[in-house]
C-alpha cells in the first residue's frame, strides 16, 4: 500500500487487523514506523510494495493529486517500474476522473490492471470496515480487487469503465461538502442560542432534515471538535475536480463553487490541513477542542 495518510493509515489497519498481509511506503519515515509496529511490512519504494516487485500482486493506493498517483505508479521507481505485468492497482485516492482514464489505458499497455475505488465514509468507515465504495474498471479487474476491498466496504457499487468511479466520488463530494456547509451554519445558529447540540440533533431526527451527515457531523460540528476524520484542503481539492469537470460538460455549479471558496478561504487562513470542523472558524471567534 502506498499513502499513509489518515485515509491510507486506517485502510491498511482494516487489512492488519483482518489478518491480510500489508506491505506499505510513504514518503514520511514516521508514518511507516508507526504501521510497522502495527505488524505492516515496509517497502522503500513503491516498486518494492512486495517481494517480487509487486509482480503479479496488488497494490492500493491513498494519494492525495493525480500527479502524486502518476509518479507512484508509472514513476522510475514506480508500482509499475518493474514486471508490471499482472500487477491489479487499485486507486483509492479521489482524482480528476480523465487522468484516470489516462493511467487505466497506460497500466492496460504494460499488462497491469487499473481500478478506481474512490470512497466515502472517512478513515472512521474504514477502521469499522464500512466504507462505501465507487468502482470504475474493467469487470475482470474488478472482481480481483473485490477480495480486498471487500473487508473494507459494506457497500460497493461497479459503475463502469476507468475513471466512472471517479466521476460519482466528485458528485458525492458536491453533496457532502455543501452539506458541510449547510451544517455548519446550522451549527452556528446553535451555538449563538446556547442551545444543547445533542437536543437539536434529536429533535431534528427522522424529519426531513435528517440525514446520515446530520447524524455524525452536526454535534461534532456544533462543539467545534476537530479530531480529525478527513482534511479542509481535500474538500478543496475534491470540489475544484468536480466544477473542473463540470465546466468541461457545460454544467453550472454555482452553489459548489462558493462552497469550494469557502473551504479556500480557510485553507488561505491556515486551516488547511484540519478537520472539516473547522468550517466552524468562519463564524470566529470561537473556542475549538483539539
Amino acid at each position: 500500500m502506498a499513502g499513509l495518510g489518515v485515509m491510507g493509515s486506517a485502510i491498511a489497519r482494516r487489512l492488519l487487523g483482518c489478518g491480510r498481509a500489508v506491505r506499505v511506503h510513504d514518503i514520511r519515515p514516521e508514518a511507516v514506523a508507526e504501521l510497522a509496529r502495527d505488524g505492516a511490512a515496509t517497502a522503500q519504494s513503491p516498486a518494492l510494495l512486495s517481494p517480487l516487485g509487486a509482480a503479479s500482486g496488488t497494490v492500493i493506493l491513498s494519494l492525495n493529486t493525480a500527479e502524486i498517483v502518476e509518479q507512484v505508479a508509472f514513476g522510475p521507481d514506480g508500482v509499475l517500474s518493474r514486471a508490471p505485468d499482472g500487477v491489479l492497482v487499485i486507486d483509492m485516492s479521489s482524482i480528476d476522473p480523465g487522468r484516470t482514464r489516462e493511467f487505466a489505458g497506460r497500466a492496460g499497455k504494460l499488462g497491469a490492471g487499473w481500478v478506481d475505488a474512490p470512497l466515502s465514509g472517512g478513515a472512521p468507515g474504514a477502521e469499522r470496515g464500512e466504507l462505501t465504495l465507487m468502482l470504475g474498471g474493467e469487470e475482470e479487474h474488478v472482481a480481483r480487487a473485490l477480495p480486498v476491498l471487500g473487508v473494507l466496504a459494506s457497500r460497493l457499487t461497479h459503475l463502469g469503465p476507468a475513471g466512472s468511479g471517479q466521476l460519482v466520488k466528485s458528485v458525492n463530494q458536491v453533496l457532502v461538502g455543501c452539506g458541510f456547509a449547510a451544517l455548519a451554519e446550522a451549527a452556528a445558529l446553535v451555538r449563538s442560542a446556547g442551545l444543547p447540540p445533542s437536543q437539536v440533533l434529536t429533535a431534528l431526527s427522522g424529519g426531513r432534515a435528517d440525514s446520515a451527515l446530520l447524524q455524525e457531523f452536526f454535534v461534532k460540528f456544533a462543539e467545534a471538535d476537530l479530531s480529525p476524520t478527513g482534511r479542509i484542503s481535500n474538500m478543496v481539492k475534491d470540489l475544484d475536480a468536480a466544477r473542473d469537470h463540470a465546466r468541461s460538460a457545460g454544467v453550472p455549479l454555482p452553489v459548489t463553487t462558493a462552497v469550494a471558496e469557502l473551504h479556500r478561504w480557510l485553507t488561505a487562513a491556515g486551516h488547511g490541513d484540519a478537520d472539516n470542523a473547522a468550517l466552524m472558524h468562519y463564524y470566529a471567534p470561537l473556542e475549538v477542542r483539539p
